[in-house]
């Protein structure tokens, strides 16, 4: 059968082959602690699980509109205008099968072959590859870590071409944690005003999942005159423990969200109606668990920095959000396992870590930055303290 060329050249997604390369060593046997998967290890909250029981039982179990049931959009329009300052109405949202689905969905239907889509790196794994099968070409800009993985005003501006139509931004970000400032989004949002035919997407999908008394900010709310050309992504997956409900959300410019809504319909219609019913009463109800996990995740990004900060070649970086570690581990490059296979990539340091530690850790050039390894620390602390300990153990092993 021919496949496309798009589709071709993409990747398959390396978080996902990671957690199927975890799970095939869990089935056979092995015990494995998979840190690489970006999901909580909390349970989607009673009251949630019990309205979208209820709603099943009395019928939401037929379709919706394709851009989500009226009740959804309108507590998701007020989310935006209250928690984020972004003046939205219900017509201005659209409600996918998680914030992954509508980005895409914006890349589709806004991408001529050949456009271009300012990415920085370190990325979260999808962004390049769907720029590529939507037709367009990703530019990818290296954020270092002397700069705190930061995207900078002078690297926007030389990265921005006539082909250009997307900048992404993910702040918090995945892999890194690193937050952007207000202040930050805002000289990055002057140098967008001299490229008018590039658009914003901005993925907001972990702004809950804050530390250190850090601020959150948004680039349509620091920027209010690009937001003819922002698109603002969120969803439940994160906040509310949710990602296998499947729920994505976002508000931007009416003739994108419509174009938006006309490719959902053409793909999957409406994002699952008894998980919007789900989505709907987490938004809505006690709103307890977030506080309550974000000083979990605080206490295990401590715990994970203080178990591994003194190991010989690796580097931490403080992550300020998100739940994630970006740990440095290019001095480690090089080196052989005691059964002599030498290690040359990150990629071989993390599949070594899997087989012979049992914990999975995902490559950092996966995110476009080798020499890393992604750590998520969204996982039990007795998981983070016996991970830890088999990687300082399998780390010590290793020979020049």
């Amino acid at each position: 059968m021919q496949i496309n060329d798009r589709l071709r050249r993409a990747r398959v997604s390396g978080t996902i082959r990671l957690a199927q390369a975890a799970r095939a060593l869990q089935e056979a046997g092995r015990k494995v602690i998979d840190l690489g998967e970006g999901e909580p290890d909390f349970d989607t909250p009673s009251h949630i699980i019990d309205a979208a029981f209820d709603a099943a039982r009395h019928g939401a179990t037929r379709y919706t509109n394709v851009a989500g049931t009226t009740a959804l959009r309108q507590v998701i329009a007020q989310r935006f205008t209250q928690k984020n300052a972004i003046d939205s109405v219900p017509e201005s949202i659209i409600v996918g099968s998680g914030a992954k689905q509508l980005i895409f969905n914006a890349l589709v239907a806004t991408l001529e072959p050949g456009d271009e889509v300012v990415v920085p790196v370190p990325h979260w794994v999808s962004y390049p590859d769907m720029v590529v099968i939507a037709g367009g070409v990703p530019v990818l800009v290296d954020c270092p870590a002397a700069e705190g993985f930061r995207l900078t005003p002078e690297r926007l501006a030389a990265a921005i071409t006539p082909r250009t139509r997307w900048l992404i931004l993910n702040s918090p970000s995945n892999p890194t944690g690193a937050v952007l400032s207000a202040d930050e989004l805002s000289a990055l949002a002057e140098v967008l005003r001299g490229a008018p035919q590039v658009a914003v997407l901005s993925d907001d999908i972990y702004q809950d999942i804050l530390f250190d008394n850090v601020g959150f900010a948004s680039m349509a709310e620091v920027a209010p005159d690009l937001r003819d050309r922002t698109l603002t992504v969120d969803g439940v997956s994160k906040s509310y423990a949710m990602t296998g409900w499947r729920i994505g959300y976002a508000t931007g410019p009416a003739d994108l969200i419509a174009a938006m809504t006309k490719l959902q319909g053409q793909s999957t219609t409406n994002a699952c109606s008894v998980s919007q019913a789900a989505a709907l009463a987490a938004l809505e109800g006690p709103q307890d668990c977030i506080a309550d996990w974000r000083a979990a995740y605080a206490r295990r990004r401590d715990l994970v920095a203080t178990a591994l900060g003194d190991v010989p070649g690796l580097v931490f970086h403080q992550p300020q959000g998100a739940f994630y570690h970006f740990i440095g581990c290019a001095d480690l490059l090089g080196r052989r396992t005691p059964g002599g296979v030498m290690l040359n990539t990150d990629n071989d340091l993390s599949l070594h870590l899997l087989e012979s530690a049992g914990v999975c850790l995902v490559p950092g050039y996966e995110f476009g930055a080798p020499g890393h390894l992604r750590l998520c620390f969204a996982k039990s602390e007795a998981d983070l303290d016996r991970a830890c300990a088999a990687v300082r153990t399998a780390l010590a092993a290793l020979t020049d």
